[in-house]
């Protein structure tokens, strides 16, 4: 009875997966009562297996009985569905991959018999989206390989392959493969009409198949506004559908409603609360449009190729169970396009098929010239692999009835949002099989060619989680982002110096090569590269200010790199101040994903042109080794063999920004907001460039080289160029007078009433009308000191010393915390007045060092911890010996007596102390 109960609920749960709303013609009551009593008879065979059968098997009927069961179940069919010429009557029939009819609102596939239980590629993009939490139209989403098979004589069902795991077909290990994993059923749907009489074909509705919440955009929308909006078929529908002997587009505009609003507490908890959506007239209601995609898979899968960690390409996993004898089962396979000569033969030839970019004909037209620019440039590293116009950019026609969300192509379209969440996105969708990118639809925000505009400068930005939908992680890209910062930031400066008219040609060259450099970038990604964070590092400061250098080899080693714009000192000449060109890192990149090599050959030479890594110019690390925040030579926003001295230069060209625009006087009329703006926008690069620092303290460099070369993989930092980092951060960013302003101008600092109430509009939360320099300042301040005295610096401080040939030439942790004491409460030896930036920085500093007495974390190394207690034990000294001074003002003597008194009582505390 056990398994009788199994076979039920196995039942159950399919129809309960596969349930939909009826399809209008009456027949689903019918196929469910059908269904059913074939579940029932499945249960009876299985419940009268034979003692000591197989679990799970069922007895087998005589012949005579299956002959039957399958004659009455023809018979139920027909007398439960219609013909099929009657569904179809008076619709209209495209051919294509699968017939599509439509009707009014209704759309019908037809399937033929020898299309069930084969593979095709189906995808589902964001068509039409809500502009803010993720939610963008053009956003590609999952993609799967998916098969139509037949459950019974009145279901289809859409399953997803499961194509991770694998062995060689006929053989043991595929069986017991396929026996461990499960495919994953998407969708299904009735049979609504009885076999074609010639074809044989049947036909499900495209309504009840897609009405469903395929792409899971319930549980997105509920993260994203912590209301619980559901999937509303009733009214939902079909916008468009399309078929070639390629595909089948159909586009669904799918309706989430709520039932009810979530209310926040009456009483307001320590946690914000997550705005519903800002963008709809009414936030019961939305509508999404998802573009979904019935595609051919290749004849024959792409022969895959075998990724390399010392080149940076997006790749994808699969597992093969054919061979014990590997340390491991997974294979790894770059995604690229499949690319071949027409003539194998010769030196140089075009592609038998090439990858063409569509531009959308959503682009402005004066933009369509840098971003064709941009995707050709490309041509230059597969011509040094002997293709001819592998890459070729067109425009989408205005009369066009097709969409570039279409699968099987490539395509760059403009994305409008009311809050961007990154700048650019060049994600793609691969066959799981060999990695060969099927599509791929890059997205741009022009929210950076939008200089002027407020791009979130009122408040240094805090980190925040990223509610997703239809999320690529490794592929979102926030180059924008950064980049928007840099070019405002070089724009106030260059406007500042006299160097440039925001609202002249000179501001509108600078906008294009921007969207050129942008376009390169976001292409390389589509081809299927990665971030190369370490490529910022390959010119002399000497070659980024000779214009004739950085014009033929750009700033950089490769367009993947997030650069930050190069700007001259006053005085010093001036390279170009962007990427305009590949580097030698996209050259290589290229010729290792693309270049053609005999089978036969192929370990080798993949070996031999991965093996050249140690070579200066093709630097490589990606997000991993940046976000780690590990090496302080893979960074964001930097410019310059030596990133010490380029954070050096941030510092000073911050400062002449604040020095010009204070000295600077407004057009009459202009809005003062305009100097408040610039005020954080020089803060921001002070605290990219106080992050970079900081990076070097504990600082390992991490190198991605193999056995046989002359580079260790794992070399701490110099103690030297420790030291010399400490010195920036004191002098810098803890040093009052590197935030000096005239009292005048801070008077001047004003808020964009008009984009602050648009900055409500969209829920961000609002500027405050006054300004807070030593808020703004102490957010930076925060930032670097959690990471100076964070137990994870301690501890790799702690384990560099075994990596090195003399423990003592290394940097150590006491020297860290005495520099720290010693450079924030200089004041209590020179006897200075404590200003309230500085109060606060020692408030910060002092309540880690008091933390680490009372609360040490689990993790905490206990050198750190003796060290920090030595640490307060000096400080409270010092404190005690200055509170006797008569100079202090009243809030400087308060905070040295409130400092005291901590440091007393967590001297004094009960240390609590983890597993002890």
């Amino acid at each position: 009875m056990r398994l009788a109960f199994a076979a039920v609920a196995a039942t159950a749960f399919l129809a309960g997966c596969a349930s939909a709303p009826s399809s209008g013609n009456g027949e689903t009551p019918v196929i469910a009562a059908a269904a059913a009593a074939a579940a029932t008879a499945a249960t009876d065979a299985t419940a009268a297996a034979p003692p000591g059968a197989a679990p799970g098997s069922a007895a087998r009927p005589p012949a005579p009985a299956v002959a039957a069961a399958a004659a009455a179940a023809a018979a139920a069919m027909a007398q439960s569905v219609r013909p099929f010429a009657d569904v179809v009557k008076d619709a209209h029939e495209t051919p294509g991959l699968f017939q599509v009819w439509q009707k009014d609102d209704k759309v019908w596939l037809e399937i033929a018999p020898n299309q069930f239980d084969q593979p095709f590629f189906f995808s589902v993009n964001l068509s039409r989206g809500l502009g803010e939490k993720f939610f963008f139209s053009g956003l590609m989403g999952e993609s799967h390989i998916v098969y139509f098979h037949r459950l019974g004589m009145h279901q289809v069902q859409l399953l997803a392959r499961n194509t991770n795991y694998f062995a060689q077909p006929n053989t043991p290990q595929a069986r017991a493969v396929s026996e461990a994993f499960s495919d994953s059923l998407l969708a299904a749907a009735p049979v609504v009409s009885q076999p074609h009489p010639d074809r044989k074909s049947i036909l499900i509705e495209a309504n009840v198949l897609l009405f469903a919440d395929i792409p899971g955009a319930n549980g997105a929308l509920e993260r994203a506004f912590r209301q619980g909006y559901s999937f509303d078929p009733r009214n939902s529908g079909i916008l468009k559908a399309r078929a070639t002997p390629e595909l089948v587009a159909i586009e669904v505009n799918a309706h989430y409603a709520l039932s009810r609003v979530a209310q926040p507490p009456t009483v307001p908890g320590p946690t914000p609360q997550t705005p519903p959506p800002a963008t709809v007239p009414d936030i019961r209601s939305l509508f999404l449009g998802f573009y979904y995609n019935f595609a051919k898979l290749p004849d024959e899968p792409m022969q895959p190729r075998i990724a390399d960690d010392r080149i940076g390409y997006f790749m994808n996993s699969r597992y093969d169970f054919s061979n014990d004898n590997k340390l491991t089962p997974r294979l790894n396979y770059i995604h690229r396009w499949r690319l071949e000569k027409k003539d194998p033969a010769a030196e140089m030839s075009e592609p038998k098929q090439p990858i063409v970019f569509w531009l959308d004909r959503n682009i402005p037209e004066k933009y369509r010239q840098p971003v064709i620019d941009g995707v050709l440039e490309w041509n230059k590293a597969f011509e040094k692999i002997g293709f001819m116009n592998a890459i070729q950019a067109k425009v989408q026609p205005d009369d066009a009835d097709w969409d570039t969300l279409d699968a099987r192509h490539a395509s760059i379209r403009w994305m409008t949002t009311a809050r961007p969440l990154f700048g650019g996105i060049g994600p793609s969708q691969v066959d799981p099989r060999s990695g060969e990118i099927l599509d791929a639809d890059i997205g741009i925000d022009p929210v950076r060619f939008r200089n002027r505009r407020f791009q979130r400068v009122e408040q240094i930005p805090q980190p925040s989680a990223i509610p997703g939908f239809l999320e690529h992680p490794e592929q979102i890209c926030q180059l924008q982002d950064y980049a928007a910062q840099e070019m405002n930031f070089a724009l106030d400066l260059l406007e500042a110096r006299g160097e440039i008219d925001p609202d002249g040609p000179e501001a509108e060259a600078f906008v294009l090569a921007d969207v050129k450099d942008v376009v390169m970038h976001e292409v390389g990604h589509a081809l299927g590269l990665r971030h190369n964070f370490r490529a910022s590092m390959i010119y002399s400061q000497t070659q980024l200010n000779d214009a004739d250098f950085t014009r033929d080899h750009g700033i950089a080693g490769s367009v993947m790199e997030y650069n930050a714009v190069n700007i001259a000192l006053s005085g010093e000449r001036q390279g170009s101040y962007g990427m305009n060109t590949l580097g030698p890192y996209d050259y290589w990149a290229i010729e290792y994903g693309y270049a053609e090599v005999p089978p036969a050959e192929e370990s080798a030479r993949l070996q031999q042109i991965a093996g050249r890594n140690a070579e200066p110019q093709l630097a490589y690390a990606t997000d991993e080794d940046s976000s780690l925040a590990i090496d302080p030579e893979a960074n964001q926003s930097d410019l310059g063999n030596d990133p010490l001295a380029f954070a050096r230069r941030r510092l000073v060209l911050a400062r002449e920004l604040w020095d010009r625009w204070q000295s600077r006087d407004l057009k009459s009329g202009e809005s003062y907001s305009v100097l408040r703006r610039t005020v954080t926008r020089g803060l921001l690069v002070v605290g990219q460039s106080s992050t970079t620092v900081a990076k070097y303290i504990g600082g390992v460099s991490t190198l991605r080289d193999h056995a046989g070369g002359a580079r260790a993989p794992l070399t701490p930092i110099a103690a030297a160029k420790q030291r010399e980092a400490l010195k920036i951060i004191e002098s810098g960013l803890f040093s009052a007078d590197s935030f000096r302003f005239k009292p005048e101008f801070m008077r001047r600092m004003q808020v964009d009433y008009l984009d602050r109430n648009d900055v409500y509009g969209v829920g961000l939360s609002t500027p405050g009308v006054d300004y807070s320099l030593t808020g703004q300042v102490l957010a930076i301040q925060r930032t670097v000191l959690d990471n100076l005295m964070s137990e994870t610096i301690a501890q790799r401080i702690l384990d560099s010393e075994v990596k090195l040939d003399d423990p003592k030439t290394g940097f150590h942790l006491s020297e860290l915390y005495e520099s720290l004491h010693r450079s924030i409460w200089s004041e209590l030896k020179s006897g200075s007045e404590i200003s309230p930036m500085r109060r606060n920085l020692q408030r910060e500093h002092l309540t880690r060092v008091a933390n680490a007495l009372i609360r040490p974390s689990a993790s905490m190394p206990p050198d750190a911890r003796a060290l920090l207690r030595q640490d307060a034990r000096v400080l409270r000294d010092e404190l005690h010996a200055a509170a006797t001074r008569s100079v202090w003002s009243k809030e400087t003597k308060a905070h040295i007596a409130e400092g005291l008194s901590t440091l007393d009582e967590a001297l004094k505390a009960t240390l609590q102390r983890h597993g002890v």
